[in-house]
């Protein structure tokens, strides 16, 4: 099962909000065996939403997006999926009455009112945190980009998805420098296809090393590429983890 994101937000672009979403649903997903394959930051722009939108959904078994789903002029995420789908946007009755049963009298306002509309045929992606729901059309899960929300958003839309084979990982960390171990990576990885194995420079305690990384679905080559990978950096200064 595999998934990507789209992150929508010109502050995400122009430096002034950190996006912190993407490693929390990353690992949100792996474990319940989903992996986030790609990755796309966009701006609030309808024609480029309505394609990134397009094209990913048929790429992928789920699509998530974050922000652009709430009460100002620029949110425009909500309109972009229904011209993606190619739909009406309209209030959505359940999006309403759970809106009507938060907000006191008055406090409804027509600003507010537009996190009511949302393409037809969507249904509700409930939001624990501040009320106002998410969505999904088909495979497109379309969340709040506060990660709070986010968060509480993403136990809503578990309901939704089929889970997958759990990719485990197991690491190791070397202390000498990638290029040394380069050569034993290279056998490793051609002998073990079902092991995705990944080799980080890093700097610790004045020294320099390599953490290397195993990912799989499958316990038992997980674990033979692990024994076999710590047997040929034994004389390497190691951390296992």
């Amino acid at each position: 099962m595999k998934a990507s994101l789209i992150i929508i937000g010109n502050e995400i672009l122009s430096g002034r909000t950190q996006d912190k979403n993407l490693s929390y649903l990353a690992n949100w997903l792996n474990e319940i065996g989903i992996q986030l394959t790609e990755v796309r930051v966009i701006r609030d722009e309808e024609d480029v939403i309505v394609e990134t939108v397009n094209h990913l959904r048929k790429t992928y078994d789920y699509v998530f997006t974050t922000g652009g789903i709430g009460p100002t002029h620029d949110d425009i995420t909500s309109e972009s999926i229904a011209k993606a789908f190619s739909v009406d946007l309209e209030i959505n009755q359940g999006a309403l009455s759970i809106l009507k049963e938060y907000y006191k009298d008055g406090e409804l306002t027509e600003a507010r009112m537009k996190m009511t509309k949302m393409p037809v045929g969507s249904e509700l992606i409930e939001n624990p945190v501040s009320r106002a729901p998410g969505f999904k059309m088909d495979n497109v899960f379309v969340l709040a980009g506060i990660p709070g929300i986010m968060q509480g958003m993403l136990e809503g839309a578990r309901q939704f998805l089929k889970k997958g084979d759990v990719v485990k990982s197991k690491s190791v960390d070397i202390f000498t420098p990638e290029s040394n171990v380069a050569e034993i990576l290279t056998n490793l990885q051609a002998k073990y296809s079902s092991v995705e194995i990944g080799s980080y420079p890093f700097s610790k305690e004045n020294r320099f090393g390599t953490s290397i990384v195993m990912r799989s679905t499958s316990d038992d080559q997980l674990s033979k590429c692990d024994t076999e990978l710590k047997e040929l950096v034994k004389n390497y200064d190691t951390k296992h983890c």
